[in-house]
């Protein structure tokens, strides 16, 4: 099984922090929900790059949900370097996806 490495966009990087940081101070019950469900997302998208499901707005890119924080991971995955660059982190309620 041939492995991925996965990066973050400076954006997608950005976003992730702060919806951390969010969550640790928001979620007593649940600081770190949404840390750990982001690095379980990223280890999907490690050995199963085309988890997810195609978003169909703009091709080639594909999104993770992360059902218990309602996130979703946004990527975009360049088969010939195995490099999947997750390109935002976007809740769900917005009504419509992150503007690429």
């Amino acid at each position: 099984m041939r492995a991925y490495r996965v990066e973050f966009s400076p954006e997608a990087r950005d976003q992730a922090e702060s919806v951390a940081a969010w969550w640790n101070d928001h979620r007593p019950a649940g600081p770190t929900l949404f840390r750990d469900e982001l690095a379980g997302a990223v280890g999907k998208l490690e050995t199963a790059p085309s988890a997810g499901t195609e978003y169909k707005p703009v091709p080639q890119i594909r999104r993770v949900l992360m059902p218990r924080s309602r996130y979703h991971v946004y990527d975009f995955v360049d088969e010939a370097t195995a490099v999947v660059q997750v390109r935002a982190i976007w809740h769900c309620s917005r009504g419509q996806g992150p503007p690429f």
